[in-house]
């Protein structure tokens, strides 16, 4: 089980190289207050003094710790090849004094007992912990100001020892209340934002420390420690400053957890004072003195107590935690491995040949297009409708329901029809249906549904051009990667669609003028209403007045207007009968109320008819022209009729052609012809290095996407090699 401490700190090393947080690793959280004896915990541990101390703030940066046990007799992390400080350049001359350098650093760590290595400072190697603790402030200076300001980018140090066990450890900056220096106001909520970050982590142990001169009640580490570990799973609390505690008093309740349970324990250390490290006492003198100062003042705990067992148990913890948390580690490293490769294919590789690439990338588009508007794309679009079937929805929903809805006789009254056939009829009386006025009023009608059509073309051009950004993801991607060739791409299919444009609305254009040029009135479905002349002139023959005067005076004296009525032989019934009215299929016509007459057609009336009294002649001339109104008003009827009829016709026939003139002029065309317009546009000598300029973020996305897979390749390669003995 030892193994397992050093494959999770190469696994850090591995993931420090491309700076991501997104595996979380089992480490040990170290959380206290501001100077509560966090560094002088994690200096006891490494047995040398290294962190930045003194009063007020003083770790100002995560500082990730990893202490690894490197004996002698292992060559694992030893190398006579490392130098103990950054190369210096040999002359191509012989020098008695390089050649003494060469020979001083050539021996690398073979013999050290200790020394450190930073991750931002590469392969250099410190000796001297002064120099550690120095570059320590220096980077803390660089990343967060030199007047007290903190930073949430971490700093590693990896310390190899003969004197250590294999750890990693997590120094935060203190738990603190007031601002100071150049503070911002919410120093506290920074600081506990960045602590909570780190101790969110499951795989973490959070290691609590408290001095024991205060109330445990009263701990901020042990109160933060339970709200993201309410169970105290992966908890230990460490007191510190045991030598400090008021005289009279001792820790004893708090080591034994009488006073606060810890699940993991609760162990008591005495670490340096300030003098102590101001008169330069040596840790190993202070671990001398801690083991005295336990066996006199807690002699039956102090075997459970100290640095010396605080190490043992931390060790041990984080080797237990590390077996129970691998196999999820490993689970999750190869979902990420699939996840960053999928990522970085869709990214695409370099461009080598850029010819190639751009024919690959329009016949990509084209063949994405076309498939988007035939429906046989790969990627199906669940939240709305687009290319095929959108065009689809615009003929059959939009357009059929708008011919649908536009009524025949719109903005046609019974007074216009009635007009209409007075005067195709001139100075003569109406007995038939004259054509004139009936070609005159359909036409009229049928201009309406010119603009209907006309807005058919605009929906379809619209949603032709709105395909190019619905044209798989596949595509899109590509899209994003060359933004020039993108909007060369948008530029070509928008000028294709413009460019068919006239050409579809004139057809469309054509298919109204078609129907308007010629009124086809031995239509077969139109045969059938243009039988209603001939019914209503039969109907008309038996239009008779029921007054004994008119029967005498139709009997002595037959007139010109009854003599014209009478078609067919016989005696007139005896009452007045109604036009017979034919079955009518179609949706019955709003009744239009009569117009009244104006003072001057009143007038003329009044002049031409006279007021006097009139004679029975008189009367019965006046009872012939209300047959004459009730046969025009017949023949309203049956226009309307004629003109409802043949409008069903056309807009069938308009309903049905319009979007196949858009198909073919426009839908199919644009599919036919895309792939060569794209080619003879942007396949061209002088444009394939321009057009596949990449996207700054895109190139920078693909690396950073390919240094993570990389890590996690190696990363998984790492796990994969502990075999199922190294974890018990």
């Amino acid at each position: 089980m030892e193994a397992l401490i050093p494959v999770i700190n190469k696994l850090q090393d591995v993931f420090n190289t491309v700076g991501a947080d997104a595996i979380q690793l089992p480490q040990i959280i170290v959380l206290g207050t501001q100077s509560s004896g966090k560094s002088s915990v994690i200096e006891s541990l490494v047995g040398r003094s290294f962190l930045p101390r003194g009063p007020g703030i003083v770790t100002r940066r995560p500082l990730i710790l990893q202490l690894v046990y490197s004996p002698k007799d292992s060559k694992e992390h030893r190398s006579a090849e490392e130098e103990l400080r950054q190369q210096i350049p040999v002359p191509a001359s012989w020098n008695p004094i390089s050649q003494l350098s060469n020979s001083m650093f050539s021996s690398g760590t073979v013999n050290l007992e200790e020394w450190g290595k930073f991750l931002h400072t590469k392969d250099k190697i410190y000796t001297d912990f002064d120099q550690i603790r120095q570059e320590i402030e220096r980077e803390t200076d660089r990343m967060a100001g030199n007047n007290k300001g903190i930073c949430p980018e971490a700093i590693n140090l990896k310390i190899y020892s003969t004197k250590v066990v294999n750890l990693t450890l997590v120094d935060l900056p203190g738990i603190t209340k007031v601002p100071i220096g150049d503070q911002p106001e919410d120093i506290e909520n920074q600081i506990r934002n960045l602590i909570v970050k780190y101790i969110s982590n499951p795989n973490s142990i959070i290691l609590a420390v408290t001095a024991a001169n205060t109330d445990m009640a009263t701990s901020e580490a042990i109160k933060m420690a339970k709200d993201v570990d309410p169970d105290g799973r992966r908890t230990l609390a460490v007191v510190t400053k045991l030598d400090l505690m008021d005289a009279g008093t001792d820790a004893i309740d708090i080591l034994c957890g009488r006073v606060i349970p810890v699940k993991l324990g609760i162990i008591g250390v005495v670490n340096r004072s300030q003098q102590d490290i101001i008169d330069k006492k040596s840790i190993t003198d202070a671990l001398k003195d801690e083991a005295t100062y336990l066996q006199r003042k807690y002699p039956t705990i102090a075997t459970r107590n100290g640095t010396p067992y605080l190490a043992k148990t931390l060790n041990r913890l984080l080797m237990h935690h590390i077996r129970d948390c691998l196999p999820e580690l490993k689970v999750r490293v190869n979902v990420m491995i699939s996840q960053f490769q999928t990522l970085l294919n869709s990214y695409g590789e370099d461009v080598s040949d850029k010819y190639q690439t751009l024919l690959q990338i329009i016949t990509k588009f084209a063949s994405a297009y076309c498939s988007t508007i035939e429906g046989t794309a790969r990627n199906i679009e669940t939240t709305e409708l687009c290319g095929g079937a959108r065009i689809c929805y615009i003929f059959h929903e939009t357009f059929g329901r708008t011919l649908d809805s536009i009524h025949p006789l719109v903005g046609l009254t019974r007074m216009d029809i009635l007009t209409a056939i007075r005067n195709a009829t001139g100075p003569r009386p109406a007995l038939f249906v004259p054509e004139v006025s009936f070609e005159l009023l359909v036409k009229r009608q049928i201009r309406r549904l010119e603009e209907p059509s006309q807005r058919c073309v605009e929906l379809v051009h619209e949603e032709m051009q709105r395909i190019v950004q619905h044209c798989g993801t596949e595509v899109q991607q590509e899209m994003l990667r060359f933004p020039r060739l993108h909007q060369r791409i948008v530029d070509v299919v928008t000028q294709l669609l413009r460019t068919r444009l006239p050409a579809t609305n004139a057809m469309v254009e054509n298919l109204v003028a078609i129907e308007l040029a010629y009124i086809n009135t031995k239509h077969p479905d139109f045969h059938r209403e243009a039988a209603l002349v001939s019914g209503l002139l039969q109907s008309t023959d038996s239009i008779v007045d029921d007054s004994p005067m008119f029967r005498h005076k139709a009997r002595a004296t037959p007139s010109p207007v009854s003599t014209l009525f009478k078609v067919n032989g016989g005696s007139p019934p005896e009452k007045v009968l109604t036009p017979q009215k034919p079955v009518n299929l179609l949706p019955e016509v709003p009744s239009q109320q009569s117009r009244k007459l104006s003072d001057r057609e009143q007038h003329d009336c009044d002049v031409i008819g006279g007021r006097s009294d009139r004679t029975a002649n008189d009367i019965y001339y006046s009872k012939v022209e209300g047959i004459s109104m009730m046969h025009l008003n017949s023949m309203g009827d049956l226009v309307e009729r004629l003109i409802k009829s043949y409008f069903y016709i056309v807009r069938k026939s308009i309903q049905d052609s319009v979007p196949k003139a858009v198909m073919h002029f426009l839908v199919n065309y644009v599919k036919d012809n895309l792939q060569s317009e794209l080619v003879t546009h942007l396949y061209k000598s002088d444009q394939a290095d321009s057009l596949l300029n990449e996207s700054e973020h895109i190139a920078q996305r693909r690396k950073e996407a390919a240094d993570m897979l990389r890590a996690l390749q190696r990363a998984g390669q790492i796990i994969s090699e502990i075999r199922e003995t190294h974890m018990w």
